[in-house]
């Protein structure tokens, strides 16, 4: 779901601040984490890699920190 998140966000993000500078390159700061989360679950050894807490706590404090920025730029 995170990496849903992140590209949702990153995806809005471009729409809505059509025409301000570098928006394209803080969209993509967004989508590219996303996506790569995103293909990430769809191979086993990166699924196996998800369950463990080290994964988690990474997930959540990089996912955490991506979310919070979209919101400040």
């Amino acid at each position: 779901m995170g990496g849903y998140l992140l590209l949702a966000v990153g995806l809005i993000n471009l729409r809505y601040q059509t025409g301000q500078e570098s928006n394209l390159a803080k969209s993509m700061a967004l989508v590219i984490p996303g996506a790569l989360l995103l293909a990430i679950t769809f191979v086993d050894a990166g699924k196996k890699w998800l369950h463990t807490k080290a994964a988690s706590a990474l997930v959540l404090t990089l996912g955490g920190l991506l979310l919070a920025f979209s919101f400040i730029n």
